[in-house]
């Protein structure tokens, strides 16, 4: 059985699962699915397109589907995922889609602190930690296991790979590749994260492979001749695959 607040509104054609606590002062639109066991504190806002999985806890002032803020934006029906087990905390928007993909989609197990805000059409993995007040502009994709500190600002159109770790107070406009830490002012290649690649298992044989990986990519020559070196002089394990992969399908190139 659902536990809905009196204080809050629900919209009638809601379809709300199971289990769900909604707090004083919640509103919930036309047009939303949310599932199970979900838990929305007091005032958080579920906008029209919303499809929100189980186990999330919403904080106070979060607004999920929010209108794009896209001049492009002309009121087509559009969506916004969330998967399972987020944490979202205080204030923080996500928009929903645009014609462009037509959905932005959050996965599970994240971790969205106060204020940040995550813009049309991004496709946001698992396991992600974003810190407060980040700002992803729109078609943003972040891979899994992703960290991103406090006060980030990241260009539409950005790549983030996998099992980052991004300075606070960043701000670019280029991909940031798998498995680094990228900082300082301006931002670049700051080295490979060693210790948040350990936290996740990964063999030392293989952090030595994508630390090679990268000195090589980094190294002189341009970034064709150097892919082309790690595919002549090294093991093409998955790791250095998808260093290979990310940056050749690097559209607006990798940080320096």
């Amino acid at each position: 059985m659902n536990q809905i607040s009196p204080l809050a509104f629900v919209h009638p054609n809601a379809k709300l699962g199971d289990n769900n606590i909604i707090g004083p002062f919640c509103y919930i639109d036309d047009n939303t699915v949310i599932g199970n066991n979900n838990h929305l504190l007091n005032s958080v806002t579920i906008h029209t397109g919303a499809r929100i999985g189980d186990s999330n806890e919403f904080f106070p002032g979060s607004s999920i589907s929010t209108k794009p803020q896209d001049l492009k934006f002309v009121g087509e029906e559009s969506l916004c995922e969330i998967g399972n087990n987020n944490s979202i905390r205080e204030n923080v928007t996500i928009s929903r889609g645009t014609a462009s993909k037509g959905t932005t989609i959050v996965g599970s197990n994240n971790l969205l602190m106060e204020n940040m805000h995550i813009a049309h059409d991004c496709v946001i993995g698992s396991n992600i930690i974003i810190g407060n007040s980040t700002k992803l502009a729109g078609e943003v994709t972040v891979e899994d296991f992703a960290i991103i500190s406090a006060s980030v600002l990241c260009h539409q159109f950005c790549n983030i790979g996998g099992n980052v770790m991004i300075q606070g107070g960043s701000r670019f406009s280029q991909d940031i590749p798998p498995y680094i830490i990228a900082g300082k002012e301006p931002i670049r290649y700051a080295g490979i994260n060693i210790i948040g690649l350990r936290r996740k298992g990964f063999s030392n044989e293989t952090i030595d492979k994508i630390h090679e990986a990268y000195r090589i990519l980094y190294g002189e020559g341009t970034r064709e001749e150097n892919i082309q070196k790690i595919k002549d002089t090294m093991e093409i394990i998955p790791e250095i695959q998808h260093i290979i992969d990310f940056v050749q399908a690097s559209k607006r190139g990798i940080i320096k």
